[in-house]
């Protein structure tokens, strides 16, 4: 709804809130971290509205990942081999390909006696010592049988064994897989190498890594030609719940989850692995996990931070099962005499949902029995006749790799005509949509709050007040002038100074009276971290890895973004505006020109001050040009191309490369006149000239 003018062009009446003192933004408070205990979900009032929402985060995770868009997959090339024979199944070693050098390792547990189809699970196995070697000591073994979490001494003793031979004696094909760093899997560390600067620029990550290793081990089991691909079932605990529900967030191939000891409104997983920017910003582990909707999905809890699942978490994934008429399809049961585990009696409840969900037709209750372990030295995948490959490669090496893989295909990306520019724009709009965590918000979802009272001027009027998200507690600080004679035309103005940046000694410069002798309006506001709104002390970004920070918060250059998305969204719902200009002049020319490629046809002309930027100049984490994946979409010039077909006028480019993206994008959208580059610094008084020409 248009809102009405009122004495000053940007009043808007309806949705005008008196300041109350002492009020300060919200994101000037604490960062949120892993370990918050608000991680709720608010399910959407309807299925429509869910799958509009379930869409963004699953692009929000895919570009956390580094997988928006999906990487082209290599040949796999298995090696299965060294094949143990037991009663009812057999054991077989394997190792396959899932980036050209870098290989995935495990074991696979196959039924025996079974005719046609059969279902195939995956097994992550977790943060275990020694992973999937894992080995409890004779203490632990009676420990857990004492306080009734075992049976038997082999399930205490060797407890992720015991899940896999009792799902192939179910007749399940089950794949158990190494994490990165873990058992066979040791070319790369666990938790280093995947944590620079330039990392974080490109979206390369551990969690990234462990995710596309998933995807590539389920590539693998659904090779086989024994597997059933309609029933396709995945579980892990704790990390590997993480990477369970992750999976199975970014895949449609599996058919029922289990993640068990992970799903929680409260710490979402404590490890590089399990966090990337960009990940959980305005989400969370519930809402993740309600993305496998509405596919069964079941989960434990325990005396960890899972405690509270079946009454925090569990409601909300059932309201959200029930807009599609499946309640029963998701299930939680905490055990809270246990510590964080996956015991037999966590596992016995997984095999009665998957004997339920994937057919299996065993009689229930399914009770895991006994069987006989194999010495995890047996297990390992490497031997002398099956050596590690000699092409194995570290993680620097690796990430050499995967730069070379993805600048090819983002390259390929660049667009020739209407067809190629739709894809560019799905791609690169909606990374950049997930790097800001943001989009150009309705103008009913914008308020402003009232701090001082109309000033009159010689040809103009102005009001001090700030802006804000609806029900987002911001206070964006911003300054409205309306000349006497209004033309409909608004200017939102940003500046590295904020809105001083329109006066001299008490008086206007003379770009901002330029607009206004043109007759029209400016709004100027102050962006996070600027006049107003500076920040005491810097930006804190973790110093282990700035996931911890990117992860749950958005990046300090993404918070200017938003403000100047708020700012144009606030000028355009206005029934006398007709159009929105923006500019953005020395180093906040970056900050508008990312805010453009959102504000679709909302703004008319854009001017901005490339100030000679590239991202690839941001050499730490807390450089406040951060933002996360910025590289991999091709830097500035690329995601400033977004604005194409809208009139745009950029300077100060020099060696930015700017025009191998923003001349072909515009020649492909029919707007080849419709921007103009210029190497030198312009003068504000010749940007103004141009964003008001006729």
């Amino acid at each position: 709804m248009k809102m009405r003018l009122c004495l000053c062009v940007l009043t808007v009446m309806a949705l005008v809130v008196p300041a109350r003192s002492g009020e300060t933004d919200s994101r000037l408070g604490k960062l949120r971290t892993l370990d918050n205990k608000d991680f709720f979900f608010s399910v959407p009032a309807t299925k429509k509205a869910w799958e509009k929402r379930r869409q963004i985060v699953r692009e929000q995770i895919l570009v956390a990942a580094g997988l928006w868009p999906m990487p082209v997959k290599t040949p796999l090339k298995p090696v299965v081999h060294g094949k143990i024979d037991r009663d009812d199944y057999s054991i077989e070693k394997v190792f396959f390909a899932s980036h050209s050098g870098h290989y995935v390792s495990g074991n696979l547990y196959r039924p025996k006696n079974k005719t046609g189809k059969v279902p195939g699970i995956l097994c992550p196995h977790g943060h275990w010592p020694n992973g999937r070697f894992y080995e409890a000591d004779e203490k632990t073994v009676a420990a857990q049988i004492k306080q009734g979490a075992e049976n038997t001494p082999e399930g205490a003793k060797y407890p992720l064994q015991a899940r896999c031979v009792q799902l192939a004696r179910m007749g399940c094909v089950v794949f158990h897989y190494d994490m990165v760093g873990n058992a066979d899997s040791t070319a790369i560390e666990h938790r280093k190498g995947f944590t620079d600067a330039d990392a974080e620029l490109r979206m390369q990550s551990f969690l990234g890594l462990q995710t596309w290793n998933s995807v590539r081990a389920l590539d693998f089991l659904l090779s086989l030609p024994e597997v059933d691909p309609k029933r396709i079932g995945v579980t892990g605990s704790s990390g590997g719940g993480t990477q369970t529900f992750l999976l199975c967030a970014v895949d449609d191939r599996p058919a029922v989850a289990f993640p068990a000891v992970m799903v929680s409104t409260a710490m979402q997983g404590g490890c590089v692995c399990e966090n990337s920017s960009h990940l959980r910003v305005g989400t969370g582990n519930i809402e993740i996990a309600g993305l496998f909707a509405p596919k069964p999905l079941g989960m434990t809890g325990a005396n960890d931070w899972t405690i509270d699942i079946e009454r925090k978490g569990l409601p909300e994934l059932k309201a959200l099962y029930k807009l599609y008429g499946v309640e029963d399809r998701v299930l939680a049961r905490c055990f809270p005499q246990f510590g964080h585990n996956y015991n037999q009696v966590s596992r016995e409840v997984m095999y009665n949902w998957f004997n339920k969900h994937l057919q299996l037709g065993q009689s229930e209750p399914v009770v895991e029995r006994p069987f006989k372990p194999v010495p995890p030295k047996e297990l390992s995948v490497f031997d002398t006749g099956h050596p590690r490959p000699a092409d194995t490669v570290n993680a620097e090496r690796l990430r050499q790799i995967m730069t070379e893989q993805s600048n090819k295909q983002i390259a390929a990306l660049l667009p020739n005509d209407a067809k190629s520019l739709a894809e560019y724009r799905r791609v690169f709009g909606g990374a950049l949509r997930a790097m800001i965590h943001d989009e150009l918000p309705k103008g009913n979802e914008v308020e402003e709050i009232r701090q001082g009272e109309i000033e009159k001027h010689d040809g103009y009027s102005s009001r001090r007040f700030f802006l804000s998200r609806m029900g987002q507690n911001e206070r964006i600080p911003a300054l409205g002038l309306l000349p006497d004679k209004f033309d409909g035309t608004v200017v939102v103005w940003i500046h590295p100074q904020g809105k001083t940046s329109l006066f001299q000694d008490g008086k206007l410069i003379s770009a901002a009276k330029t607009i206004i002798d043109r007759k029209a309006a400016i709004l100027a506001v102050d962006v996070f971290g600027v006049g107003e709104l500076s920040l005491e002390k810097p930006y804190s970004v973790n110093p282990q890895y700035a996931g911890f920070t990117f992860g749950y918060n958005r990046s300090l250059l993404a918070q200017r973004v938003h403000d100047i998305l708020t700012a144009v969204a606030f000028a355009k719902n206005h029934d006398k505006v007709q159009s929105v200009h923006l500019v953005g002049f020395d180093k906040s020319g970056p900050w508008v020109l990312l805010a453009r490629g959102l504000c679709g046809d909302a703004v008319a002309r854009t001017a901005a001050d490339f100030n000679g930027f590239r991202f690839d100049q941001v050499r730490t984490t807390n450089d406040e040009m951060m933002l996360p994946g910025a590289l991999k979409y091709g830097g500035l010039p690329a995601l400033a191309a977004l604005a194409a077909p809208g009139e745009l006028f950029v300077h100060n480019y020099r060696n930015t490369g700017s025009g191998q993206w923003l001349k072909p994008v515009y020649e492909a959208a029919g707007a080849k006149n419709k921007h103009q580059r210029v190497s030198a610094k312009e003068t504000d008084d010749k940007v103004v000239e141009w964003l008001l020409h006729s």
